[in-house]
């Protein structure tokens, strides 16, 4: 009877043989053992070649912008320009303005990743799947009127014809929050219309209402512009601004300084305080980080200049209202784009990642591991062939003494159920030569049995 000793001839084997037939040598593996490594080590690498590929940014994403002559749709198509340099489209998605991008944003079915979003229009929205990436500009409220008098309170407007706005458009819903603060409610005696844009501002002209209100995502700016220089047109200069920023959180004072529009004919003719709130970038929770970089720095670009109604790198800005700033918008905030986003082409930088962030905690998982693996068996080992040898230790020790022919039986019988025992033990050829001296101790306790039976 021999014992088993996993040695093959790996030529004559499959690539799997061989490769378990090299596992089993060089590590002192049997040949289940060897497999359970072989299996688990490809478990991990397939996983880990599964999250390198599923990792990796994707090429294209769509933002959710305004109408197709608003100043938000004309912001999103410079971040596709800047955002192409990369290599990554941006897909240009029109809409009603922020009230349109928030449902997108918020409906899973919708294709929407980023949006423009106006400030206060969270509530009756489940937006626990949304983050900000920062508010990028100040979106002012423009109050244009035609009455007689300056205008500097929202309750003068009262029993006026005013267009506010569609239904459910972000700018209705502020104007109507401030005036409702200002006693004006439907029901009285004031006419709601849901006039907008250039019709809202046709009307104004013709005298067929008294005031409309504007914001930036709503209007083309030229809209707004001609409305400035129309003669018995005015904007509703808000010297309550501090108090509105007060009771409404998201609001802020803003000035548009005398003369902004045109210098030549002085307009406007002196500095108008205005309120409005700030527009922040919202994402999906998922967006890929490497594109939260991407985004972030052409916010930087595009909205870090300065304007009418901001200073050079005021946005973009990490303030937050109803959405919480992303985990990557906050580390962009405080220390820019990471070393490789910005030093290397946002390919290569997003290869590069993807490789020490996937495949280095491989390396450094596999190597102790299989390390760990082999010491643990060899101990096993170890301790089966030392327990061969302390059952041969016992009987050479009772060979030594004057022993009975009857006890002299015995031993040998032992001694042949050891010889049997380590037969049917199945070795790995690393230690091949540990077995082989184990039977030729076996043989030498024999011997001194032969030994004391002839005496």
């Amino acid at each position: 009877m021999q014992a088993k000793i996993d040695v093959r001839n790996p030529k004559k084997e499959g690539l799997i043989n061989r490769t378990l037939v090299l596992v089993m040598e060089n590590f002192g593996l049997d040949r289940r053992v060897a497999g359970a490594v072989m299996m688990l080590a490809g478990l991990l690498i397939f996983f880990a070649c599964y999250w390198f590929f599923h990792s990796a940014p994707p090429k294209t994403i769509v933002i959710t912008s305004g109408e197709k002559d608003s100043l938000y749709y004309a912001v999103a198509e410079k971040y596709a320009r800047i955002l192409a340099r990369d290599g990554v489209r941006l897909i240009n998605m029109p809409s009603a303005g922020s009230l349109e991008n928030l449902r997108r944003l918020t409906d899973s079915s919708s294709r929407a990743d980023i949006g423009f979003v106006q400030a206060g229009l969270a509530q009756g929205f489940e937006t626990g799947g949304l983050v900000s990436l920062g508010s990028v500009s100040y979106q002012p409220l423009l109050v244009f009127h035609r009455l007689p008098r300056t205008v500097t309170r929202l309750s003068q407007l009262a029993g006026k014809r005013l267009a506010v706005g569609r239904e459910g458009s972000g700018t209705r819903l502020l104007a109507m929050k401030l005036l409702t603060m200002n006693g004006i409610e439907t029901g009285g005696g004031t006419t709601f219309l849901d006039w907008e844009g250039e019709q809202a501002a046709a009307a104004l002209r013709r005298g067929e209402v008294e005031a409309v209100f504007f914001m930036a995502d709503a209007a083309a700016s030229g809209t707004m512009r001609s409305l400035l220089q129309t003669p018995g047109i005015q904007l509703v200069d808000f010297i309550q601004a501090d108090g509105y920023v007060r009771r409404i959180g998201y609001l802020n004072k803003l000035t548009m300084p005398r003369g902004a529009m045109n210098f030549g004919e002085d307009i406007p003719g002196r500095d108008i305080t205005l309120i409005g709130p700030t527009v922040e970038l919202v994402a999906r929770k998922d967006l890929h980080p490497a594109l939260s970089d991407l985004l972030l720095a052409a916010a930087t670009e595009i909205h870090g200049r300065p304007a009418l109604f901001q200073n050079r790198g005021e946005f973009p800005a990490a303030l937050e209202n109803e959405y919480p700033l992303s985990d990557d918008a906050r580390r962009f905030y405080k220390s820019g784009k990471t070393f490789l986003y910005r030093y290397l082409p946002f390919w290569l930088a997003s290869l590069i990642n993807r490789i020490l962030v996937v495949f280095v905690p491989l390396i450094i998982i596999l190597i102790p591991g299989l390390k760990s693996i082999p010491a643990l068996f060899h101990w096993r080992m170890k301790l089966r062939i030392n327990r061969m040898y302390r059952q041969l230790l016992l009987v050479e020790q009772q060979a030594l003494r004057r022993i009975s022919a009857a006890e002299l039986a015995a031993l040998t019988q032992r001694i042949d159920a050891i010889e049997a025992e380590v037969h049917r033990m199945k070795v790995p050829a690393a230690y091949g030569d540990q077995f082989y001296v184990l039977r030729t101790h076996i043989n030498f306790v024999r011997s001194k049995l032969a030994e004391t039976l002839s005496a």
